[in-house]
């Protein structure tokens, strides 16, 4: 009997149907669920989409949990954690993806784990920020939940202490524990290393567009193939062997000083994989599950 594997993603975005096309040629059934949807039976134990009890289905491939992250997002994974504990294998875990959502939980992790980081401070007092501003020259704050650098901004402290205390007062109302972040001079790129069930696949680059500060395909960046050094490649696979997810991308930066990461995804990117080195992920994610389940 066929699986019955469910596609947890964005209806109608590229990458969420790319993995269910994937595994409907493989499995004959077809299931893109938008979390928007679901409700929980707590008391009957079931987790229901359009009629569909997903606490029934062999697996669920978690491509993209919302659009935007925000403290929601968790809720929405802990609502798999149902799914789990009836036995169905959710790809990557519940738990695993949870750590990655929240940005500071994933930075805390990287830290302790030992793995390079762009220098880095956390606050809620706007002078401690400025300090930092100061001490950086130039830097990066990041919403702890945000996607694709959205609610990132970048402060200057040429700008003068007035404009970038003015700067960080504005970040700070919708972001009151603020990640400020050194602002690292990228060699024209950063990367983008491909992981599945914990083997390296592959590297793709990210070139920003020549007036953007990062390098989103968003802000006008695109796509192109690398071959990293060994170093590289290890410290990258530290870093995302501190999660055990089934599918990710890790996020690093060749700096003069040595290489660093940003951060290890919850998700993983199939259109910087195709795009930059013609790896099809989500095939080879599809084949992966149905080998796991077997």
């Amino acid at each position: 009997m066929a699986s019955r594997i469910g596609v947890v993603g964005i209806p109608g975005k590229w990458s969420t149907e790319t993995l269910a096309d994937a595994v409907e040629e493989r499995t004959s059934h077809r299931l893109v669920i938008d979390m928007a949807e679901v409700s929980l039976d707590l008391a009957a134990g079931r987790l229901e989409f359009q009629g569909t009890d997903l606490c029934a289905l062999d697996a669920l491939i978690v491509k993209k949990i919302s659009a935007d992250y925000s403290p929601a997002t968790l809720d929405r994974l802990e609502l798999l954690r149902v799914a789990e504990r009836a036995g169905v294998r959710v790809f990557s875990g519940a738990e695993q993806m949870l750590r990655l959502i929240d940005r500071l939980s994933c930075t805390v992790t990287l830290r302790n784990g030992g793995i390079p980081m762009p220098e880095t401070r956390v606050t809620e007092d706007p002078e401690q920020a400025l300090r930092a501003v100061r001490e950086f020259g130039a830097a990066i704050f990041k919403p702890l939940y945000s996607t694709k650098a959205r609610g990132m901004c970048v402060v200057n402290i040429s700008d003068g202490d007035a404009a970038a205390l003015a700067a960080i007062e504005a970040f700070r109302a919708s972001n009151p524990v603020m990640y400020v972040q050194r602002r690292i001079e990228l060699p024209g790129q950063d990367l983008g290393l491909v992981f599945l069930g914990g083997d390296y696949l592959g590297c793709y680059a990210r070139v920003p567009a020549d007036a953007a500060w990062n390098t989103t395909i968003h802000s006008g960046g695109r796509y192109a193939g690398y071959q990293p050094d060994a170093e590289v490649i290890e410290m990258a696979t530290r870093a995302q062997a501190l999660f055990d997810m089934d599918f990710t991308t890790v996020d690093v930066a060749e700096t003069s000083g040595g290489p660093v990461v940003f951060e290890v995804s919850a998700f993983g990117g199939f259109r910087g994989a195709k795009e930059g080195i013609g790896l099809d992920a989500a095939a080879r994610y599809a084949d992966y599950v149905l080998e796991q389940l077997t």
